[in-house]
């Protein structure tokens, strides 16, 4: 071979080394961050829940169209917890996320709808509500796709998978403007008030869902997730929104956020027939603000 084409091959080779090389080495920080061991989010938040729909005890149902200020007025505990944990290795991670409350929704803003045949109402007839409400969601997270914008800035797409329990109970207070056999209309009689009670309703629904991440700096995220479930395997239909934003201060080791967004969650659920007709068809909205660690 040719001196000149010895350092042909000497240059070729050079470059498919070089080629190699980079193919081989980690990305920029923001990039490789995916791959890193695991990452931790805690957070405690608190939800300014408005409630509209409507809410079926004892085949009795009433309307409800309630704001945030309606139920914390008229609540005689605003006794609530609410937690999200998430847990991320490379691509995938993990879910849970809890919300605990008890509301009381005031007679102007529930109102009897279906009076049963030998029901005879005196007027208009308001109710008071009281829900107690456990829900309980859990899943699996794939970042599907991640695009980068500068250092420290990208944009990342997650599917959801995952379940959502729901065991909720309804009791329903109405003024007796009313005469009727309130005990063969599935009422327990307590002085001047009618009490219908739902018992537990309890179900589980399947969850899907997808959710947009953007970090504008190491600092700033921001996300939105919308999912929907149920399909009739638990209620008939349900669907969820969220949007937030967070700024977090860097510790050694750890990060501390804050964060503040809307919710939406709505479900719809019924079981049972005739004076056994228990269920809930509602959308549960507010702003929501939260105090999470990360690490």
């Amino acid at each position: 071979m040719t001196g000149d084409g010895k350092r042909r091959s000497v240059a070729v080779a050079g470059i498919v080394i070089s080629l190699l090389t980079g193919a081989l080495q980690p990305a920029a920080a923001e990039e490789a961050s995916p791959g890193d061991g695991w990452r931790f989010n805690a957070t405690t938040y608190a939800w300014f829940t408005s409630m509209s729909g409507n809410a079926t005890a004892r085949g009795q149902t009433f309307d409800v169209h309630a704001g945030f200020f309606d139920i914390i007025n008229n609540s005689s505990s605003i006794a609530a917890f609410n937690g999200y944990f998430e847990a991320n290795k490379g691509r995938v991670g993990f879910y849970a996320d809890l919300v605990w409350s008890n509301l009381g929704v005031p007679r102007s803003a529930a109102r009897y709808r279906n009076p049963l045949p030998g029901l005879d109402v005196n007027g208009i007839v308001n109710a008071q509500l009281s829900f107690t409400m456990t829900i309980v969601e859990a899943g699996g997270i794939y970042e599907v796709s991640r695009w980068s914008h500068s250092p420290g800035s990208f944009t990342a797409a997650d599917a959801l998978l995952g379940f959502r329990y729901w065991n909720n109970s309804v009791t329903e207070n109405l003024d007796t403007g009313i005469t009727a056999d309130l005990y063969n209309l599935g009422f327990e009689r307590s002085r001047d008030i009618a009490i219908a009670k739902s018992g537990n309703l309890e179900w589980v629904d399947p969850v899907v869902g997808f959710r947009v991440r953007h970090q504008f700096t190491p600092g700033q995220t921001a996300f939105l997730r919308g999912d929907i479930g149920g399909f009739g395997l638990g209620s008939q239909f349900s669907w969820q929104a969220v949007a937030a934003y967070a700024y977090a201060w860097q510790f050694d080791g750890y990060k501390l956020a804050a964060t503040l967004g809307y919710r939406a969650l709505a479900t719809s659920y019924t079981t049972g027939a005739g004076i056994d007709t228990r269920g809930v068809d509602l959308v549960m909205h507010g702003p929501l603000i939260g105090f999470s660690i990360k690490f």
